[in-house]
């Protein structure tokens, strides 16, 4: 499954530079709670969607990212600094099932 990422269209990926607003908010979530200094790139990563407007974050890192707890905890920081809530889900729960699998 992990292998699916290399069939997502090309026209569909973007490049994403980080910015001071991206540590910004990654670093807020560090101190509220969310996650610990040792997750800054996890907490990045969720920070750089919610600026980049995604729609679905997807991810495998189920302690850290993919965490209905955690995901809450993001959720309300997002809303408390007036950004929209942000998709978690696992690759599988987004991508559609081919024959094989």
């Amino acid at each position: 499954m992990r292998q699916k990422i290399n069939e997502v269209p090309k026209k569909n990926c973007i490049i994403i530079e980080v910015n001071d607003e991206a540590i910004v908010l990654a670093e807020t979530y560090i101190n509220e709670g969310a996650l610990s200094n040792k997750s800054y790139n996890d907490a990045l990563h969720i920070a750089l969607a919610t600026l980049n407007n995604s729609e679905v974050l997807a991810s495998w890192n189920f302690k850290h990212i993919v965490n209905l707890n955690r995901i809450r905890l993001y959720n309300s920081i997002n809303l408390k600094l007036n950004y929209r809530m942000i998709e978690i889900r696992t690759p599988r729960e987004i991508l559609k099932p081919t024959n094989d699998g």
